[in-house]
């Protein structure tokens, strides 16, 4: 079923996202009628939907529908080539709100970790906060909270290398959250990982947004996945179904 934006709902549809709402510590998405086309290939079609603050939703589909273009759009990474996305009712692409977004108010964590090989996890974690102007002693302690909050304070000295793929995603996941994003986007972060360090890391993502109260949108296969989350939209050949 098509989820339109800002359509009622009843009170047990998103238990969660109402606490976070009140608390105001995640950000409200609205897709309106968004379409991106790549040359003469379409890759979404007029999606509408709304996030609202403090909301897990779930983003699935086969591979090829649009997924990974539309949280894209969502965190400004990419262009519509017609509608809008607004976060907090301002729209994405809308200077200086395109840099604002990228800078203070969304986090990624991607299938891959993407971490830079020749830096320690502390590093890494650090690299954020370089472009934040915070100070280095105040970079480190930063960063050495965030990795404790996913488990790894005992690792912060190793390199990518000396980590297994479940530590290097939950390093990613420490990054994503170096500048206390409102709007998290991850797409596929279990997807390279085994049953084992999947669930770890879902449980890293579901508990970050209960006790941040940020908003959570995600894309994945998993049927566990999905059913930790508020809502699940799924998309086909870039249309919402």
């Amino acid at each position: 079923m098509i989820r339109l934006p800002r359509q009622p709902q009843p009170p047990s549809a998103v238990p969660a996202a109402a606490a976070h709402r009140e608390a105001g510590g995640g950000a409200a998405v609205d897709v309106e009628s968004v379409s991106r086309t790549y040359g003469t290939v379409a890759a979404l079609h007029e999606v509408t939907l709304h996030a609202a603050p403090g909301e897990m939703l779930a983003i699935t589909g086969r591979s090829g529908s649009g997924k990974s273009t539309l949280l894209n759009l969502i965190g400004g990474l990419a262009q519509p080539t017609a509608g809008r996305v607004l976060i907090d009712g301002e729209a994405v692409w809308q200077q200086p709100a395109i840099d604002r977004t990228r800078r203070t108010v969304v986090g990624f964590v991607f299938q891959q970790d993407l971490l830079l090989t020749e830096l320690s996890a502390q590093a890494n974690v650090e690299v954020p906060l370089i472009g934040a102007g915070m100070g280095r002693r105040e970079r480190r302690e930063r960063a050495l909270e965030l990795l404790a909050e996913v488990g790894l304070a005992e690792r912060s000295g190793h390199l990518p290398s000396m980590l297994s793929g479940g530590e290097r995603q939950r390093v990613a996941l420490a990054r994503s959250l170096a500048n206390s994003p409102r709007l998290l986007l991850a797409d596929e972060p279990t997807g390279s990982l085994d049953s084992q360090n999947s669930e770890h890391i879902i449980d890293l993502l579901a508990g970050l947004r209960e006790s941040r109260g940020m908003t959570l949108i995600i894309i994945t296969y998993d049927a566990a996945t999905c059913a930790r989350a508020d809502r699940v939209l799924t998309l086909l050949d870039g249309r919402l179904v």
